[in-house]
């Protein structure tokens, strides 16, 4: 589990430009797939047939994209000039290196240095018209030989476990559930289930609800990252969730009121089996669960998310005990969904 992770880190796949995630998943998934498609969105849909066929079509789902940026002009000097894909604070991208293009041209994140700030500007967050991208390119010509506009640039991919069992990584949402998914399908399943690799999670859930749209099911589990913010300068009552207090089983997002009976059924496999679980104190965020739920008829949704600390950016971590015990708590899921086809 923790290998897969890794590598699914240090792949590049800003939304939109899921390709080298998708190329990857298909070669781990086609010794084990029963069925395989990829849409026009270009979500990868595949299908694994199990011990019995539940008479509910189940639906498992993860995203496939990460936050980054997008090329979106030249300075005379050669900079470039950017804008976010996804949801990314600004304030911490500064220095940060990023990878540009099919090439992958290496560039850093810069702004005026600190001796030339004046006034107000020491104490504000610059804003992204203030911000460039340095590829080392001497003028604007040489820039634009090397990077096109509407190129996308990904963070730096270094994977780094620490402390007492930690990752840290870019992209652990939502590569975490991919992990989850890529892991189940190459074991024996319970029972037949559709896993839906989704793209433009991170620009507004564009991909899930062509997915959702095509395979009907009749429940979903969304695998996901949710914000932990379990630091010293948040107080304990607003810290969303934190690492290494177990899966999250979430109530409620901006977003989506889960299944109140899919929510409950999960937390009963969880204290059966001796699983630390928790849930979010905000109501916060949101993910694809919300159009999953919302198609055609409607779909009964629930989640399972991994607590990261300082997501969307090139330092999310998680804990590694929490990742293994979300795989085995969808896996309890499916069993149960098994059961109820008997």
């Amino acid at each position: 589990m923790l290998n897969t992770v890794k590598t699914l880190c240090m792949l590049s796949g800003v939304s939109g430009c899921e390709q080298e995630i998708r190329d990857y998943l298909l070669e781990r998934e086609l010794p084990f797939a029963d069925e395989i498609e990829t849409d026009a969105m270009g979500n990868l849909l595949v299908m694994k047939k199990g011990k019995v066929s539940p008479a509910q079509k189940l639906m498992l789902c993860a995203h496939m994209d990460e936050v980054g940026v997008i090329i979106t002009g030249y300075d005379a000097d050669g900079f470039l000039r950017f804008d976010f894909i996804g949801g990314i604070d600004r304030r911490v991208i500064l220095g940060k290196r990023v990878f540009v293009g099919e090439n992958k041209i290496p560039g850093v994140i810069g702004l005026k240095p600190i001796h030339l700030v004046r006034g107000d500007e020491k104490n504000s967050v610059p804003k992204v018209d203030s911000l460039y991208i340095d590829i080392g390119a001497e003028n604007e010509e040489e820039a634009k030989k090397a990077v096109a506009l509407g190129d996308r640039g990904v963070f730096e991919d270094r994977v780094v476990e620490f402390g007492d069992g930690y990752l840290k990584a870019k992209a652990l949402d939502d590569r975490f559930g991919c992990a989850v998914m890529l892991k189940l399908l190459e074991e024996d399943l319970p029972c037949d289930t559709w896993f839906a690799f989704t793209v433009q999670e991170e620009v507004g859930c564009r991909g899930a609800h062509g997915a959702a749209f095509r395979l009907a099911p009749d429940i979903a589990l969304v695998l996901e990252g949710t914000t932990a913010a379990d630091l010293p300068s948040v107080e304990e009552s607003k810290q969303i969730c934190r690492l290494g207090a177990g899966p999250v089983i979430t109530f409620m997002d901006k977003a989506t009121i889960y299944d109140t009976d899919l929510r409950k059924t999960l937390i009963r496999l969880a204290d059966e089996n001796g699983i630390v679980w928790q849930t979010k104190q905000q109501i916060a965020g949101g993910t694809d669960a919300s159009v999953i739920q919302r198609s055609r008829a409607g779909v009964r949704t629930a989640i399972l998310a991994l607590a990261v600390r300082n997501i969307h950016s090139t330092a999310s971590t998680a804990k590694i005990s929490d990742m293994e015990d979300t795989l085995k708590l969808a896996r309890l899921f499916l069993e149960e969904m098994a059961g109820e086809a008997l």
